[in-house]
């Protein structure tokens, strides 16, 4: 009989670490002739303990390789040939990506690129298989590389949305935004425009989009849509495809645009003599930003699915709910900042909820955290404060739920950075994608929700309060990490909001100490959705039909008086 070193050496390093000795932990495995996955897992979690976050960084990656090719082996990959075979490796790591394995993804694209696969679609997926892990600055440092390489205004777009995810992304965001504006959509023309003013005549507002019916966007767009006062406003929608909104019934001029060019598009636009023109997709895949620059209505605004800047001269406006409203806001845009209200916009709840139940741990006698969101979210700030809600709750456990947690490395890696903040890798549970019902029933099993910073849920979040769960949020320093704040202030219940990460934390414990006190907070979650500022479309669209009557009333003064013809202003 052998004994196993390796196996001894991981579980004192287990026992060790979790009864905070991560000194000894680490002299434990670094001790070892060679480690395998589990010694590297445990080695960076007791690295991520002493503050050594390179190191940890260095040992996590090591787990992770080890990981995925002890389960590609499983799944009959050839792993010796992963290492030298630049394009079986690039095929393996694409094969895994469309699984949504995007922890093996990434570990078997960094051999492919070690073997010498080089192509912009294959940095772009490393990136992304990065990135949707939560490894956000990887993923902009090897996009900064992949546009050096291949120049793209849609490769260069994918290097915008990591910044959201970081601590300090706001100004390098900015910057980013502007520099790709500058390449890819500098201004063009001088188009003349023969909008009248609105004495006798109905606003014409144009909204852009890949697609309305079809994308994330159709929960919020919905009520609008429905909403809008024919009587003053005619509404126009440009995706890529007419066929794509036939859904629609409320009276609707809807031109497909995917077929243009963006100055055939601009041109579309303003034939149809567009008042005010709304993206409402941003620097996102099947983006028509760039045909913003040539002016395709006298007044252009960004809002919904994008709340950054565009970095476009030529975008006017962005929109932002009050509660977003954070000191050196106007700095970060190249777009003046309009307030519509409490919310970013209305929010269509499922038809067929099922009935609200009680907060779960009065049946289960243990408490129960969850989390639905992307876990590009997982900070590293969010996963310290998130141990310490769960420390301070001992015998509680958190629920992750996600597609892409059905990735086996993925949660062993997630598990192995809350354990280097003192949390058992077990009370670490994943859930996978699920849809309809199976979805809305997940969040019976949650009795507190917690939203990430700097990069909150927003269809998540409002899912979440539409079914009655409660949402414990960041007030965080900028615009974007306020977004949750909208959400439970919405739903009437503003102390849920935290004002730092340690009242974060002392919140969550609070709130869950006493479960009849949590249990009545539930009773009130439901109903604030239901009756509260998310509910009324009708106001939401008037606040918003009122902004677009002004934006287009200032554009009409500034042009004089009457005027019938005039030149877009940049």
């Amino acid at each position: 009989m052998t004994f196993d070193m390796s196996s001894a050496s991981v579980g004192f390093a287990r026992e060790a670490l979790l009864a905070g000795d991560a000194a000894a932990a680490i002299g434990a495995l670094q001790s070892l002739p060679s480690r395998g996955a589990e010694a590297n897992y445990w080695l960076a979690s007791a690295l991520i303990a002493t503050g050594e976050a390179a190191a940890a960084a260095l040992a996590l990656d090591a787990a992770r390789l080890a990981h995925t090719l002890e389960v590609a082996a499983g799944m009959a990959a050839e792993t010796p040939r992963l290492h030298t075979d630049a394009e079986y490796a690039a095929s393996v790591a694409t094969k895994l990506y469309g699984g949504q394995n995007v922890a093996m993804s990434a570990a078997v694209w960094s051999l492919a690129l070690q073997a010498g696969h080089s192509s912009p679609t294959g940095w772009l997926t490393y990136a992304l298989a990065l990135q949707h892990q939560g490894r956000a600055e990887e993923a902009i440092a090897l996009l900064q590389q992949a546009v050096t390489l291949w120049p793209s205004p849609v490769l260069h777009q994918f290097m915008l949305y990591p910044h959201f995810l970081i601590e300090d992304g706001r100004a390098r965001y900015t910057a980013e935004a502007r520099r790709w504006a500058a390449l890819y959509a500098p201004e063009v023309g001088a188009p003349i425009f023969h909008n009248a003013s609105l004495k006798g005549r109905r606003l014409r507002v144009g909204y852009v989009a890949p697609s309305f019916a079809g994308t994330q966007i159709r929960q919020f767009i919905a009520p609008i849509l429905d909403a809008h006062d024919r009587g003053s406003i005619d509404v126009f929608l440009y995706p890529a495809k007419a066929e794509t909104e036939a859904v629609w019934t409320c009276p609707l001029t809807i031109r497909g645009i995917g077929h243009l060019s963006d100055a055939d598009a601009a041109a579309l636009i303003r034939a149809d003599q567009i008042d005010v023109l709304i993206d409402a997709w941003g620097h996102s895949a099947g983006s028509r930003l760039a045909m913003f620059a040539h002016r395709a209505a006298p007044v252009q605004a960004a809002w919904l699915n994008y709340i950054q800047t565009t970095g476009l001269r030529r975008m006017d406006y962005v929109l932002h709910a009050d509660q977003m409203a954070s000191p050196g806001d106007e700095a970060l845009f190249t777009e003046d900042i309009v307030r519509i209200g409490p919310t970013l916009g209305p929010f269509r709840a499922a038809p067929d909820r099922p009935a609200s139940q009680p907060t779960p741990a009065l049946a289960t006698g243990r408490v129960t955290f969850g989390s639905f969101n992307h876990p590009a979210k997982l900070s590293d700030a969010t996963i310290r404060a998130w141990s310490g809600v769960l420390r301070g709750r001992p015998g509680s456990r958190l629920v992750l739920k996600y597609g892409y947690f059905t990735d086996p490395v993925l949660r062993r890696a997630t598990q192995a950075r809350f354990a280097g903040h003192g949390v058992e890798p077990e009370r670490i549970e994943f859930r996978g994608h699920s849809t309809g019902q199976g979805y809305l029933q997940a969040f019976h099993e949650i009795d507190l929700a917690l939203d990430p910073s700097p990069a909150p849920g927003g269809t998540t979040t409002c899912d979440a309060l539409a079914n009655g769960v409660p949402v414990l949020t960041l007030r965080g320093p900028d615009f974007y990490s306020r977004i949750g704040v909208c959400g439970v202030e919405g739903a009437g219940a503003p102390e849920l909001v935290a004002e730092s990460w340690d009242d974060y934390v002392a919140k969550a414990v609070a709130l869950t100490a006493d479960l009849t006190a949590l249990d009545r907070l539930r009773a009130r979650i439901r109903p604030g959705m239901d009756t509260g500022p998310y509910a009324d479309d009708a106001g939401f669209t008037r606040r918003l039909e009122a902004a677009f009557q002004t934006m287009f009333t200032r554009w009409c003064n500034a042009q004089g008086d009457g005027a019938e013809a005039v030149r877009g202003a940049a």
